[in-house]
């Protein structure tokens, strides 16, 4: 039996695969290529490299002992039990046991196949390249203000979320990590289901808006290159903070961040954003975050909804500053 057709089937196949290229996305009615969907970026890789790792990418070894410190850390957060409502009232306790749970993966993110220490690719270290200004910034940002409402955190006051899943950037958190991606000719909008922000980018033009006029989520508009959807946002609220795990960053006036969303595989998609800031950067920084498909669904997300806790850290706050005033020797009851 001849061997040829055999071998006419091997060559075509391999011509085949040769001239695949990389992948083309599915197009939407207008043409564009389709990111729409629910999408998820939850995992546990962080913004900076830790110390445990060595270089961008991360070992075996040292993802399994990233991956049981977190565990240890985090305890019973991370189980995934849903509470059974048959069981009878919990005990009263003087501090409340833990009641909510991680919904995250648990594993560091791999892009191209390759486990990832960071999000961060450059700087090569992994980290973020404050200047002394820069860093000033951050730590007015993070400092703890307990004057009144206005200095509390955004996420605490329920105008961003935790972690700043909606960011730009958007960064994976541990709970309500879904995305919902729609597409028209005009916009592309995405929905974070954490704070049930929405961002609205403006496509097909570059004009800002005006600089007074600053946004938490800042400005987008967005255009196509070939296959990649580029973002680029500006007019940044330097009162937000980009929260994120392994620290995070606050935006002076001058921030740009630049994102690009491509469509690698039917359930990936690689996100990439780099940040433009010389008033809290020595230099533009580059991060790659992968984002996979999500089954979902979205789940409505309440924050202020039976919120007692701002009103409650700030009446704590009154009633230390009462007890300091009382305990001083200059105010205090005065001694016969």
């Amino acid at each position: 039996m001849s061997r040829l057709p055999h071998l006419i089937i091997v060559l075509a196949l391999a011509a085949g695969a040769a001239v695949a290229g990389p992948y083309r996305a599915p197009r939407t009615a207008f043409g564009a290529p389709d990111l729409q969907g629910l999408w998820t970026n939850t995992s546990l890789t962080f913004l900076q490299r830790p110390p445990v790792f060595k270089a961008l990418i991360a070992t075996d070894k040292e993802a399994a002992f990233m991956e049981t410190m977190f565990r240890k850390m985090v305890g019973d957060l991370i189980s995934p039990d849903p509470v059974d409502p048959k069981l009878p009232a919990p005990p009263v306790v003087k501090e409340a046991p833990q009641t909510d749970y991680l919904e995250m993966d648990i594993h560091l993110a791999r892009v191209n196949g390759q486990l990832r220490s960071s999000w961060i690719v450059d700087p090569a270290d992994g980290r973020l390249p404050f200047s002394p200004a820069g860093k000033a910034i951050r730590d007015r940002a993070i400092k703890d203000d307990l004057d009144g409402p206005e200095g509390r955190p955004t996420e605490e006051r329920c105008l961003t979320a935790i972690g700043s899943p909606e960011g730009p950037p958007m960064m994976n958190t541990g709970f309500n990590g879904h995305y919902q991606i729609v597409q028209t000719p005009g916009y592309v909008v995405i929905h974070i289901e954490m704070n049930h922000d929405v961002r609205i980018i403006r496509m097909g033009q570059r004009t800002h808006l005006p600089a007074n006029i600053r946004p938490w989520m800042g400005d987008s508009v967005g255009w196509w290159e070939g296959e990649t959807l580029v973002v680029e946002t500006t007019n940044l609220n330097p009162k937000s903070y980009v929260g994120s795990l392994g620290g995070g960053f606050p935006y002076s006036a001058q921030g740009r961040l630049t994102e690009r969303f491509t469509r690698t595989a039917k359930d990936q998609m690689l996100y990439e954003f780099s940040v433009d800031d010389p008033g809290v950067f020595t230099k533009v920084w580059r991060a790659e975050m992968p984002m996979r498909a999500a089954k979902g669904p979205i789940y409505e997300y309440a924050c202020h909804e039976g919120n007692y806790s701002l009103p409650n850290i700030l009446q704590g706050a009154r009633s230390e500053e009462r007890a300091a005033i009382l305990a001083s020797p200059a105010t205090g009851p005065e001694v016969r």
